[in-house]
């Protein structure tokens, strides 16, 4: 293959998963094998403190923070997030940004059963 043919194929390529490459994510990764409680999980993410990785250029406030409000939900920690810091240049390449958000709110809680009494019938 000519190195132009393979120039073009990596461009394609990088075209074709160029929406990817800058969706944000959760920074909160498993560790397969670990052995502790403290060890399983790595990144800057913590269950009541989101952190969220987005590029700041493709990426609307309003998708990181319903990302940071899925966490907290998820996590059972909180009913929303309330943004608490943010940095530049901390996660990845083409991702390069931080959110750092804090759960809040009462948690979803169950549906809660209304006990309504029941009048005796009357007889006639």
């Amino acid at each position: 293959m000519s190195s132009r043919n393979l120039f073009f194929l990596v461009l394609l390529s990088a075209v074709v998963n160029a929406c990817s490459i800058t969706a944000p994510f959760v920074d909160r990764r498993r560790e397969a094998g670990a052995q502790t409680q403290a060890a399983l999980y790595v990144g800057k993410s913590t269950s009541t403190h989101p952190a969220v990785c987005y590029n700041a250029l493709t990426t609307p406030y309003a998708e990181v923070l319903a990302l940071a409000n899925q966490e907290c939900i998820k996590q059972k920690t909180g009913s929303y997030a309330v943004p608490e810091k943010q940095t530049s240049f901390t996660c990845r390449l083409f991702i390069p940004n931080h959110f750092y958000f804090r759960c809040a709110g009462a948690t979803p809680q169950k549906e809660k059963v209304v006990d309504i009494p029941i009048m005796e019938e009357i007889k006639k």
